[in-house]
C-alpha cells in the first residue's frame, strides 16, 4: 500500500500543489518562494524520511503569511490523507534535537484531535526573509488540518536560526516515528477503535 497524497489548493492569495510520501527516503523538491522556509521543509523531509514536493505561488509582495500558512494547511491535509484510517501506525512520536546551543523537544500524537502546545521563544524578526512568527503559524495550520496533537518545547538556546532548524529536524523525526507501521499492531492503536 502506497502511503502518499497530493493536495492542491488555489485561492486568490496562493496557488499550491503539495505531494507527500510517508515511506520515502527524505527527498525535498520544489519552492515556496521563501528560501529559509524551503530550508526548514527540506530538513523536516530529510530527517522524517518523507518525500516532499511543494510547488507554491503566493502573494509574497504582500507578505509571507498566506503562503506559509497555506503550505501548512496543505501539508496537514496531505499527511492525514496519506495515513488513511491509521491502522497499524505507531501513533506517537517524539524527538529531542540539539543544534549548537539550541535544544528542542517535539512530542506528537496522531490522535485526530488538533492541538498545538507552543513553547518556543523565537526572537521577533526575520531569518533570511522568513518572519519568525510564521513558524508557529505554519505549525498551527498543519496541526489543525492533520488532526495532530503537537507539543513543542525549547529546553535551551537563543539563536533563531538554530532553534527553528532544531524544531523542524525534531518534527521530522517525530513524524517518522509516529507514522511507522508497527508489525505487532493489528488494528487502530486506540482503545476507542478510531483515531478521527
Amino acid at each position: 500500500m502506497s502511503r502518499e497524497a497530493l493536495i492542491e489548493r488555489q485561492t486568490t492569495e496562493t496557488n499550491i500543489r503539495l505531494k507527500v510520501a510517508l515511506d520515502g527516503s527524505g527527498t525535498w523538491q520544489g519552492s515556496s518562494g521563501i528560501p529559509f522556509f524551503d530550508h526548514l521543509l527540506a530538513q523536516m523531509a530529510r530527517h522524517g524520511l518523507l518525500d516532499l514536493k511543494v510547488w507554491a505561488e503566493g502573494d509574497l509582495e504582500v507578505d509571507n503569511h498566506h503562503t506559509v500558512e497555506d503550505i501548512g494547511i496543505c501539508l496537514g491535509q496531505a499527511v492525514k490523507k496519506a495515513l488513511g484510517d491509521k491502522k497499524g501506525i505507531s501513533r506517537y512520536g517524539s524527538a529531542l534535537v540539539p543544534m549548537d546551543e539550541a535544544l528542542v523537544l517535539v512530542a506528537l500524537d496522531f490522535s485526530g484531535r488538533p492541538y498545538l502546545a507552543w513553547g518556543l521563544e523565537l526572537p521577533p524578526g526575520r531569518i533570511g526573509s522568513l518572519e519568525t512568527e510564521l513558524v508557529e503559524e505554519f505549525l498551527r495550520a498543519m496541526v489543525n488540518n492533520s488532526g495532530l496533537t503537537l507539543h513543542v518545547r525549547q529546553l535551551a538556546g537563543h539563536n533563531a536560526h538554530h532553534l527553528a532548524e532544531a524544531l523542524f529536524k525534531a518534527l521530522g523525526r517525530a513524524i517518522r516515528q509516529a507514522v511507522t507501521l508497527d508489525q505487532r499492531e493489528q488494528g487502530i492503536p486506540s482503545t476507542k477503535g478510531s483515531l478521527s
